[in-house]
């Protein structure tokens, strides 16, 4: 009997139901026994179980049974989060078709429109899922007209299951035999795979996640990576069943994996095409180089640990290519890395991935993004540290990336929304409505106020109804400014940010009423100010340490504890002229001040 091959992916919005529904197909397909089934089988990092959320793609193939066909269904689960759109990107390169996955109860949201963009574009089937369909508030009728409207399809195409339940999960396993179609026919005699993903094994090497296109590969096989040019012999070849299972071979239309053996990082990259030495082959289309949005500085609590921090990354860039990062030092926390993140889940991630996996304690600095500055001279210099920043006066031309994004939310909600935009200096560009009533809202807005928590500020004034999804757009003309920090009239430049013209003043006194608050007082009166294109905007004056000169004293007359007052402020006069006011800032303020909030 021979075997039909079906590669697909399920795509949704973060938290509609995906780890559930394969939780449902891998014990309908009986590819894990019952006695070690467990809620989200794929997700297999504890921080997604603890989160609910998907966070690294998984391939899974399972074997089902249709009108006396066999059938190999080799499933890859996305991430739903925007941050992660790049891991889903990756998937939609591997397969022929998508589950489009609709909450019935929340309805279509924005990163449903954003993935859906991205299947459509690959050419991939679709079939349109409803979940949740056994929860007493969901609203199947309402959500079915916004599908239909959103794909063109008939009400009839769409397959309504229960994630929870597994009811409706048989139709859709048939529906995806049916409807998903079979991996176009080879079209070389040699191997050729994709690599779309790939993790670390410390007895085992890189093990690489593959797409088979063409030919077959086996045990033994010498094998070439086409970017990098290492050969490697492959000392295992399987699929994931989730386990992993080795196999005979891989052939043409099928999903697995190859233990490469290599334990060197920069080999093995996302995109690279996978040849037989003796017999090479032009490369099959890769994947545009993921591009980092945030930036933040990473420190080692304790310098002792900065080799460790380094091993820790290195490690973590083989099972994320996504992460950049390179050496930098700072005078106040000693050497670290500056990091590239696609978001700020993202960063929070992979900070708690180095704390957990790697037992390092770190110290994250406030995320800024890069801006591109060009000098008279007419060069010009990406600039993501504040303390870069063109001083005032000089002659520049500064620019910032923006982003496009959607927002869909209730109309009840709009009055909120558009004041939570303006705050963020965000701009409207048009305004639908989608089927079922609620608003679709094009915005566009400074990436740098996206990162000032606009996600959870947006979640809050729409209790919960509003999503969003972005893009990074095109660089603009920025009005920022960079905001200075003096103590005792002395620049720290580890304080200096980069801040928006018009919230310049606000975080100007945020910042020196924060420092008042952890600054410890001083033997002399010490001036805190905030400077913004050359001039003071904020001040705070932290009063004097007062040491009683006066205590020793028993009685007697007044005047003796007034001439030992005077020689104390004539002494701490003298010591502010000759230049010995300068003031110790602890370790802690500096933890305080820099870390991420």
């Amino acid at each position: 009997m021979e075997k039909q091959i079906r590669n697909f992916s399920i795509i949704a919005h973060i938290d509609h139901g995906k780890s559930t529904l394969a939780d449902r197909m891998l014990e309908i397909t009986k590819t894990v026994e019952a006695r070690k089934m467990k809620e989200q089988v794929l997700d297999s990092m504890d921080l997604e179980r603890e989160r609910g959320i998907t966070i690294k793609m998984q391939p899974v193939r399972m074997n089902y049974q249709l009108a006396g066909h066999n059938y190999e269904l080799n499933l890859i689960d996305t991430p739903g989060h925007i941050d992660f759109s790049y891991e889903v990107s990756r998937a939609l390169k591997a397969v022929e078709g998508v589950l489009l996955l609709v909450d019935s109860t929340q309805g279509v949201q924005a990163q449903t429109l954003t993935t859906l963009q991205m299947a459509k574009e690959q050419g991939l089937a679709i079939i349109p899922v409803l979940t949740k369909i056994d929860v007493p508030h969901s609203r199947i009728d309402e959500v079915s007209d916004e599908v239909v409207t959103l794909l063109s399809c008939d009400r009839d195409d769409i397959v309504l299951v229960s994630g929870k339940t597994g009811a409706g999960v048989d139709k859709l396993l048939e529906q995806i035999c049916l409807r998903i179609p079979k991996p176009q026919p080879s079209t070389l005699d040699t191997y050729r795979g994709l690599i779309f993903d790939f993790q670390y094994s410390n007895h085992r090497g890189i093990i690489v996640f593959m797409r088979v296109f063409d030919g077959e590969v086996k045990k033994g096989d010498i094998l070439r990576f086409n970017a990098s040019g290492r050969t490697f012999t492959a000392l295992e070849v399987g699929v994931v069943t989730p386990g992993e299972t080795s196999v005979a071979s891989l052939r043409a239309g099928e999903i697995g994996y190859i233990v490469t053996g290599i334990k060197e990082p920069g080999v093995a990259s996302v995109g690279d095409t996978l040849v037989l030495d003796k017999n090479p082959v032009a490369s099959l289309p890769g994947y545009m180089e993921a591009r980092p949005v945030v930036w933040a500085s990473v420190f080692p609590d304790d310098q002792d640990d900065f080799t460790i921090l380094r091993q820790s990354l290195e490690r973590l860039k083989l099972s994320d290519s996504s992460l950049s990062y390179e050496e930098e030092s700072s005078g106040v926390l000693g050497r670290g890395f500056r990091c590239g993140f696609l978001g700020m889940l993202h960063m929070e991630i992979i900070a708690e991935r180095l704390r957990r996996e790697f037992s390092v304690e770190l110290i994250i600095t406030a995320p800024s993004i890069a801006y591109e500055v060009k000098y008279l001279d007419g060069s010009i210099e990406n600039i993501y540290a504040a303390s870069r920043f063109p001083d005032h006066g000089e002659k520049v031309t500064i620019r910032e990336p923006w982003i496009l994004g959607q927002i869909i939310l209730p109309p009840t909600y709009m009055g909120s929304v558009l004041t939570l935009l303006y705050e963020h200096e965000a701009q409207v560009i048009d305004t639908e409505v989608f089927g079922d009533g609620r608003n679709i809202v094009s915005i566009e807005m400074p990436l740098r106020e996206l990162m000032r928590n606009f996600f959870d500020k947006l979640k809050n004034v729409t209790s919960g109804y509003g999503s969003l999804s972005y893009e990074i757009a095109e660089m603009r003309p920025a009005e920022v400014v960079r905001l200075d920090v003096l103590v005792a009239e002395e620049l720290i430049p580890a304080f200096s940010r980069v801040v928006g013209e018009r919230r310049a003043e606000f975080d100007a006194r945020a910042v020196v009423e924060k420092l008042y608050d952890t600054l410890p007082r001083q033997q002399f009166v010490t001036k805190i100010q905030a400077k913004v294109r050359g001039k003071i905007i904020a001040s705070k004056t932290l009063s004097a340490l007062k040491k009683d000169v006066t205590g020793h004293l028993y009685g007697g007359d007044i005047t003796r504890k007034m001439k030992l007052r005077e020689n104390q402020k004539r002494g701490k006069k003298k010591m502010l002229e000759r230049g010995k006011g300068k003031v110790h800032i602890p370790q802690e303020v500096f933890m305080k001040m820099v870390k991420s909030e």
